[in-house]
């Protein structure tokens, strides 16, 4: 147990939008007052805690690192750790982005105690509750602190549900669960009575741990804010975050720890496949080729161990050529089920809520303590009614939608933050399996907790095609929200009136119509278009690739950008294959590369190198530095590559 009260010794640090204040608190010992009218960074993300090339390391060292990926450059290695800070003070939104645990644990291993923002993100926020940082978005206490007060441990236990309090007051996660496990602290029955429920509160209360000793399932009925702990069905990895699970695994359990159920769990080596082929010489002089690499080494050691099946790379001609897949695709094709509780160290876990699962990012701590347990906690979120009606129009498609919903104010203040967002109306369902998987995979972008669809013979019919599964058992799996069941907030859209839209670089929530960005700036140059990911690199993607190809080919047009385009998975490729598209594209010039997460994290072909070259893509987010210095903008596939061609931000009309 922690002690009763919190002590900070060291120095508050404001990450303010002034670069001069900000410098002169980490390199001068300036030392700043709380002013409300003073401009603080917003929306700070875990790619600018801990940028991509920093996950390479997964102990103390990550300390050095802290916030060295913040826009504008200007926090040097080591610069949080020798200015003896113990509090940081940010804006709006703090900690949206990925689920890697590496960016709390890089500011609590460089002498952060507590992080202060106005909001705090989901999972950034479980991940710091796991690890013993605390977090709260209450001002006040900057000057309590100053004054050199003892602040309760109650004060950040606030607005908690029992579970996250007790986590706090227990200064981390395997702390509070070694308490449970010995019965020493017992969490609450969950009594709610029945009720209508949402998609996921009926999966919720299906998988709830009625009692742990007996390993009992199933509740009444759940409602937002009950906390309780689940169990899970899929439990995945990958190489990125599997090392330092691994490591908080024995750290917590020892060193001789086995997995419980490992037929459950799964690796991936997919994200850093084409690192080689982009990292920097200086990362290289840094020796971050041999470390990254020894990801992909510490994680196939630990499926041997552990007998965990590991998704891994391929073979063709004699040569590795990529991935089997990224895991998102992969866990859609292969491994999920309707109903089911899926749990993955990527906040892009969510993609599997197309299948009608309940399927959400966790970091590595909540893993590791799955891995052992088999179960995740959960506090009952708040559901947001998503109802599309109508049909869209030509050369629109679902990741217009999404670019034009997390442009609602709604999401764009933070009010979404932690909600779930589940899809209805005739609009989603007419939508293919592909095009429903771009909806729930950028739930997250909205600071979401997940995005789910209800499963209907779309699905069935897919995941019977991919696996040979039984239908009727896919059908009794089925579960549907109910009629009645509340939601925080309900959204109409008619698809007839959503037009191409584009997010601006910064934010996947700073959408904008492609009509009105063009009116407004012109013909913005495009040195690389990237078509791939997770969300561009599925097979509905590929057709509309090849549809902008085609149709430029046909005008007797030529790129006009460096263009590359990655498939999702290996059966991916193959169906590009089999339609010729693969001919298609490389006759065109486009540079079409094997599975990967890649340039999705500055990890593979498609990244930027200058700060001056301009991206279109289609990938997820596009948070600063995500993909490299330049500035990308969040797009279609018809857009992606009708820029291609045009050599501007443009839409497939303009061919």
């Amino acid at each position: 147990m922690r002690e009763r009260t919190v002590k900070f010794d060291g120095r508050v640090l404001y990450i303010t939008e002034d670069e001069k204040e900000l410098k002169a608190q980490l390199y001068d010992g300036v030392p700043l007052d709380y002013d409300e009218n003073r401009k603080l960074v917003d929306n700070i993300s875990t790619d600018e805690l801990t940028p991509g090339w920093v996950c390479y390391y997964y102990d103390e060292t990550l300390a050095r690192y802290c916030l060295v990926g913040l826009r504008g450059g200007n926090v040097e290695k080591d610069a949080v750790k020798n200015g003896k800070f113990s509090v940081i003070v940010s804006g709006v939104s703090k900690g949206c982005g990925s689920s890697r645990e590496t960016a709390p644990f890089s500011e609590l291993k460089a002498g952060i105690q507590l992080v202060i923002a106005k909001n705090i993100e989901k999972i950034y926020g479980q991940n710091c509750q796991n690890i013993g940082l605390l977090t709260s978005t209450d001002f006040t206490l900057i000057a309590r602190i100053k004054n050199g007060e003892e602040i309760s441990i109650e004060e950040f236990t606030k607005g908690l549900d029992e579970i996250a309090a007790e986590i706090v007051r227990h200064g981390g996660l395997f702390a509070y669960n070694k308490a449970r496990l010995a019965g020493t602290t017992v969490p609450s029955a969950t009594t709610t009575a029945a009720r209508p429920m949402t998609l996921c509160e009926k999966i919720i209360s299906k998988r709830a741990i009625a009692d742990a000793k007996t390993g009992a399932l199933g509740v009444t009925a759940v409602k937002p804010g009950d906390a309780l702990f689940v169990r899970t069905d899929v439990r995945f990895s990958h190489e990125y975050v599997t090392p330092m699970a691994e490591a908080l695994f024995k750290m917590g359990l020892g060193e001789d720890a086995k997995i419980n159920d490992p037929s459950s769990v799964f690796a991936f080596r997919d994200h850093l496949t084409f690192l080689d082929r982009v990292m920097p010489q200086k990362h290289i002089d840094m020796g971050l080729k041999e470390q990254a690499a020894s990801l992909a080494t510490v994680q196939q050691k630990f499926a041997d161990t552990q007998g965990v099946r590991l998704y891994g790379e391929v073979e063709r001609d004699g040569k590795t050529v990529g991935s089997e897949g990224i895991c998102h695709n992969i866990v859609i094709e292969d491994l999920a089920e309707p109903g089911q509780l899926v749990i993955g160290t990527d906040s892009h876990t969510c993609m599997a809520g197309a299948i009608g699962c309940f399927a959400f990012g966790v970091g590595s701590t909540d893993m590791a303590n799955s891995w052992f347990t088999k179960d995740v906690r959960v506090k009952v979120p708040e559901s947001v009614r998503i109802n599309l009606t109508g049909e869209l129009q030509s050369g629109v498609c679902g990741k217009d939608v999404m670019l034009h919903l997390l442009s609602d104010e709604f999401f764009k203040t933070g009010d979404g933050i932690g909600k779930v967002l589940e899809f209805a109306g005739a609009g989603t369902m007419a939508f293919s399996f592909d095009e429903r998987s771009t909806l729930t995979n950028m739930a997250v972008e909205a600071g979401g907790f997940t995005g789910i669809i209800e499963a209907d013979e779309v699905v069935v019919e897919q995941i019977h095609a991919l696996r040979g599964t039984d239908k009727d058992y896919l059908r009794s799996q089925i579960v549907k929200a109910d009629d009645g069941a509340s939601y925080v907030k309900t959204i109409d859209i008619d698809l007839s009136q959503v037009v191409s839209t584009v997010a601006t670089p910064g934010d996947p929530r700073n959408g904008i119509a492609l009509e009105a960005f063009k009116k407004d700036k012109g013909n913005v140059h495009v040195d690389i278009a990237y078509g791939g990911s997770c969300t561009g690199g599925k097979k509905a993607d590929m057709d509309m690739y090849a549809e902008v190809v085609r149709k430029a080919i046909d005008k007797g047009l030529s790129l006009k950008a460096k263009t590359y385009i990655q498939f999702g998975s290996q059966r991916i490729r193959d169906y590009a294959e089999t339609m010729g598209y693969v001919q298609l594209f490389e006759g065109a010039g486009v540079e079409l590369i094997d599975p990967s997460c890649g340039a999705c994290i500055k990890a593979g072909p498609g990244v930027s190198f200058e700060p001056d070259e301009v991206t279109v893509s289609a990938i997820n987010r596009n948070f600063p530095g995500r993909s490299g210095p330049g500035d990308v903008y969040l797009a279609s596939p018809y857009v992606v590559v009708a820029s291609a061609f045009l050599g501007y931000v443009g839409g497939p009309d303009e061919l």
